[in-house]
């Protein structure tokens, strides 16, 4: 199992991009070898790699070969995410998708041609490099699309799914032997509305990826010292595990970190000891990656509150008690050998009402921190009529 960090730089945070400096990023990296993880996963922006619908700029993904290499000096393996996208409540789209050229990005022939010649771009670049184990097509793309935004690009799922096709194909036209997945955020998992199916997070590309944040309503829900709240992110694994048709297909808890919105400081520790014990109690759970290296510097303006504190790493580039926890937590974990005498709980989604049952409110996650607090995790099988249409 993989263990790493999502890399937020220290210096001018993902606007480093535009003011690069190769020092600051190496001394970043020098912190994050500390914590003893093997990966970081880096967010090029795309209006600044890709500023114009035909051209990706060379001096940006000379930067990112930078980054790459300053990586791999340092032992350390990197997963690049290509449109970015969203990132920390900042939506960062490029002008040739915006206000004058506004077109959909999940359905305009125009844009998904563009955007699949920058992925693949993208793909070739990064690719090319020996540490590089995994691109993904961009960081939660679905918010992009869901009634949440407040100003979405409205899709259906076979519209979605055509998206699809086109970037990941993108991906595997740019680098053939690497891993490539697409990311979302949990409205994927929980919401009935969501035009990012259970079938194209849990079987599209070659990893299915999770995002478990407990803001979800988890730890309103439940508390922040709740069982519930300590489980939620192996509870998805679970659930993604019984939507795939490859039960060997692995999975990457890709982003999870310890939001101090709903969790005091008291709370921090038992949830990172609890929250990756339990992942590394996961049968074929291929890596977790923490959200995130490096605290958002305070001198930068209008981030949610809570951004500027999940970091392992503070703003002046010293590991926190934060940091040690992870490095505690995860150097146990390395050795933990997975249950396999596990019970199994059946889920009979047809019968559900939609995806609404699997979220912190829903019938079936009361099921599931019932017999997993008791029993420990289950296999969750997944009973349905073959002819449904429900997802």
């Amino acid at each position: 199992m993989k263990f790493g960090v999502n890399y937020t730089p220290r210096v001018g945070w993902f606007h480093h991009w535009v003011d690069f400096d190769a020092a600051e990023v190496a001394r970043d990296f020098d912190t994050i070898a500390e914590l003893g993880v093997d990966h970081v996963r880096v967010f090029p922006l795309w209006p600044i790699f890709q500023p114009n619908a035909t051209f990706v700029s060379p001096t940006a993904l000379g930067h990112l070969e930078t980054v790459i290499d300053l990586a791999a000096e340092r032992d350390l393996q990197v997963a690049v995410d290509g449109l970015q996208g969203h990132l920390s409540s900042f939506d960062f789209l490029p002008a040739w998708l915006a206000t004058w050229h506004r077109r959909n990005m999940f359905t305009d022939p125009d844009v998904i041609a563009a955007t699949s010649m920058f992925l693949e771009t993208l793909a070739r670049v990064a690719g090319a490099h020996e540490n590089v184990f995994a691109l993904t097509v961009g960081n939660e793309v679905n918010q992009f699309s869901g009634g949440v935004h407040p100003d979405p690009f409205p899709a259906t799922p076979t519209q979605t799914d055509a998206w699809l096709d086109a970037t990941l194909g993108a991906l595997r036209r740019g680098a053939p032997d690497l891993q490539i997945m697409h990311a979302c955020y949990d409205a994927s998992w929980y919401e009935n509305t969501q035009p990012f199916t259970l079938e194209q997070v849990a079987r599209r590309g070659d990893v299915t990826v999770t995002h478990s944040w407990v803001f979800n309503g988890t730890a309103q829900r439940f508390g922040p010292d709740a069982f519930e709240t300590r489980a939620h992110a192996r509870y998805l694994i679970e659930v993604a595990r019984a939507f795939q048709t490859d039960p060997q297909r692995p999975i990457w808890a890709q982003e999870l970190g310890a939001p101090r919105n709903v969790l005091p400081s008291s709370s921090i520790r038992p949830f990172i000891d609890e929250t990756i014990g339990q992942l590394a109690d996961a049968p074929d759970l291929t890596g977790i990656t923490w959200w995130c290296s490096h605290d958002v510097s305070r001198a930068l303006g209008e981030y949610p509150p809570l951004e500027y504190d999940l970091g392992l790493i503070d703003e002046n580039g010293a590991i926190k008690d934060e940091g040690r926890w992870v490095a505690e937590a995860v150097a146990v974990a390395r050795d933990t050998t997975p249950r396999t005498d596990r019970p199994v709980l059946e889920l009979r989604y047809d019968e559900l009402g939609g995806r609404s049952a699997l979220a912190p409110e829903g019938s079936f996650f009361a099921d599931y921190m019932e017999l997993a607090r008791t029993a420990g995790h289950p296999r969750i099988d997944l009973v349905r009529d073959p002819n449904s249409s429900v997802w």
